[in-house]
């Protein structure tokens, strides 16, 4: 699978309301427009669908995120107070990972996430372990959660 070959994750936004599938899709794009080179990795969880993007296909890997709610979409970095946020928009009181809430793709900060995106790739690529399986630009479904909690 690819970025082109969205079958699995069209199937999995379903249930979720336009606005949110929009968004999620909208996010989904801006990613792999700056980062063709790794990984989409695919959870269809209990809580949230969640999708990121990792230098490898292992979810340790994963410097960004998306998950999709009900309403919203986080957009998030997994190791966010890791990386400087100096407009202070990042959300997380956790060890690690930050986010920023978006209900409609137009409110999205592209400019500014495109910076904590490039701190989050070199922070995660800094932290790299060798790799066996060196897969680029691939969409990997990890999991699916057979109840849900969430629309399904």
């Amino acid at each position: 699978m690819s970025k082109q070959d969205t079958s699995d994750l069209i199937k999995f936004l379903l249930p979720f309301p336009n606005h949110v599938k929009a968004a999620a899709l909208g996010l989904r794009e801006f990613v792999w427009d700056l980062y063709p080179e790794t990984n989409e990795l695919i959870y269809d969880n209990y809580n949230a669908l969640a999708f990121g993007w990792s230098l490898t296909d292992k979810a340790g890997d994963v410097f960004c995120s998306i998950a999709v709610y009900s309403e919203h979409v986080n957009f998030g970095f997994n190791r966010g107070s890791e990386i400087a946020d100096p407009q202070k928009k990042l959300i997380g009181e956790g060890s690690l990972y930050r986010y920023i809430r978006i209900k409609d793709k137009a409110d999205f900060p592209e400019e500014y996430i495109s910076q904590l995106l490039l701190s989050a790739y070199n922070n995660a690529f800094l932290k790299l372990k060798p790799a066996k399986n060196t897969f680029k630009g691939q969409t990997i479904v990890k999991s699916i959660s057979p109840a849900k909690r969430r629309p399904s």
